[in-house]
């Protein structure tokens, strides 16, 4: 999609849009046309995760252990594992909640109608989706794209721990009320959670609506980009 088709895209949906300033490539900030979000409110969570020793683990050997994980049921259903997928040095980590139908048959993260869309609020940014990487809570498609049960989670804990490890991220995105919760460790509604900055072992934590979740609720786009907007603004101050 070109830069004019977006625009119209953001138009289209009463949103503020992000223009680069005129600045050095290394330097560049983006800045809204508008007014910017309200100053984030500054929260914390308690975390279990612990980076994982940096000389026996690297991408290889664990997309391999992933590959033929059978630590819960749902290695009975799937077609395959979603590993994820992006760049592996991101600053940015986006982090979902399952796989579901058709991730499950192509076996990456996020395709489908609500890919596409996150795909348009990444871009809204001026990140493309080879600029971060994008992962799961779940490696596996739970049958009839039902919630995660807290087993499955705590299977998959692991591999999402190395996968942190492995990126550093300076930012995550929690996409959704269950990948957030699974990662703040918290039963707080998303309502709660999002349109504040939490941490993750000193990394930033933004929530933002899950794109499936917009695609039936077209009147929450507008917060839906405020949240992004925090998150931009909170890497880019960091």
């Amino acid at each position: 999609m070109d830069n004019a088709l977006r625009l119209q895209y953001l138009e289209a949906m009463g949103i503020d849009v992000w223009v680069p300033i005129a600045a050095p490539a290394s330097d560049q900030r983006l800045l809204p046309l508008a007014d910017s979000v309200a100053p984030a409110i500054a929260a914390s969570a308690p975390s279990e995760y612990e980076p994982t020793p940096a000389d026996p683990d690297n991408w290889e050997s664990l997309q391999a252990e992933v590959a033929v994980c059978r630590k819960c049921v749902l290695c009975e259903t799937r077609t395959q594992t979603v590993f994820g997928t992006g760049n592996k040095q991101a600053d940015w980590l986006v982090i979902g909640e399952a796989p579901g139908q058709s991730e499950d048959l192509q076996g990456q993260p996020f395709v489908g109608k609500a890919g596409q869309l996150l795909t348009e609020m990444l871009r809204a940014l001026g990140l493309a989706r080879e600029d971060v990487f994008i992962a799961n809570i779940l490696k596996c498609r739970p049958p009839d794209n039902r919630d995660p049960k807290a087993d499955e989670i705590e299977a998959c804990h692991a591999y999402l721990q190395r996968q942190l490890a492995l990126v550093q991220p300076k930012i995550i995105l929690a996409v959704g009320r269950i990948a957030a919760q699974s990662l703040l460790k918290t039963e707080a509604p998303l309502a709660k959670l999002r349109n504040k900055v939490h941490t993750l072992d000193e990394t930033p934590v933004v929530v933002v609506y899950h794109p499936a979740y917009l695609l039936r609720s077209l009147q929450e786009k507008r917060k839906a980009w405020m949240d992004l907007q925090l998150a931009m603004k909170t890497y880019t101050e960091g």
